[in-house]
């Protein structure tokens, strides 16, 4: 069986740096993102694409284009139109080829994707008509039973309308049922209950989609966590056990909102401190 991983571009955005980097100073953040006049600094919303044996596995879907106009401004969306589906569309795909979703969990910045465009007086339309959507069991309770400061944080239709569906599968940590061998779920608790993030065995060692528990690069390092972060000290102790475990079996991090990074290795150093190390921009189908 041959397996490639493709590393896919939806709308990107601009968010407060400081509510980025948490309890980071500017002077330390600022030489790893460039903020703006407005202090926002520029963030991908990177999906992954696992594509074996005619099927086709979609590792989230960014915060897509189902915001009207104000409330695209106000979350710093960029484009107004669906990007991940251009990007989709330049292999040859569309949102109907992909066989399986996977969702870390339903804040609208990864899940989002999963409607159509917003269209003056349209209700929203859940897009992937053929693909089983993956979420994690307790990601999935947080989203319908949400706390007052992360409640803005889910789109109120979303959860009825992927149970409407019938096509809607929970999971827990560990082997996946429905994706078979060579799969398997990590969860962590620190930035939302219940986040769970896929390894993909490749030739070469595993790949982990880490999501929002290490957003890009610079959050590699252990104690930079995120202000948006539940639990940021628990975070900080599920990253050192997955970056420890992943160092030893040569894994790599796929990174969801690194502008810049798509892809890296992990080192760590003779004091402890976690790095990441052989950065890729971007994967287009490869097996490595």
């Amino acid at each position: 069986m041959t397996r490639t991983l493709t590393t896919v571009l939806g709308n990107a955005q601009a968010l407060d740096g400081g509510a980025m980097f948490g309890n980071a100073p500017k002077p330390m953040w600022s030489k790893w993102l460039t903020p703006d006049e407005r202090n926002r600094v520029p963030l991908a919303c990177r999906a992954m694409l696992i594509e074996e044996d005619g099927r086709r596995i979609l590792c989230e879907t960014g915060i897509g284009a189902f915001f009207p106009p104000a409330m695209r401004e106000r979350y710093g969306v960029v484009e107004d139109h669906h990007v991940l589906l251009d990007s989709l569309a330049a292999l040859g795909l569309t949102d109907a080829d992909i066989d399986v979703v996977v969702l870390s969990h339903l804040h609208f910045d990864h899940a989002g994707g999963l409607l159509a465009p917003w269209a003056d007086g349209a209700a929203h339309r859940l897009l992937f008509p053929n693909a089983t959507f993956v979420v994690g069991r307790e990601a999935w309770a947080r989203a319908n039973h949400p706390h007052l400061r992360d409640a803005a944080s889910f789109i109120p239709e979303l959860q009825g309308m992927l149970t409407g569906s019938g096509r809607l599968v929970l999971a827990d940590a560990g082997p996946s049922d429905v994706l078979g061998e060579g799969y398997r779920f990590h969860t962590s608790d620190g930035h939302t209950p219940g986040l769970l993030m896929l390894e993909v065995a490749m030739p070469t060692g595993p790949v982990v989609y880490v999501s929002d528990m290490i957003p890009g690069a610079p959050w590699v390092h252990v104690p930079i966590t995120m202000g948006y972060d539940r639990f940021p000290e628990r975070l900080t102790e599920e990253k050192r056990a997955l970056l420890t475990d992943l160092v030893a079996r040569g894994g790599r991090l796929c990174f969801t909102h690194d502008p810049e990074v798509a892809v890296s290795g992990i080192a760590v150093d003779a004091k402890g401190k976690f790095s990441a190390v052989d950065r890729f921009p971007t994967l287009t189908r490869s097996a490595a």
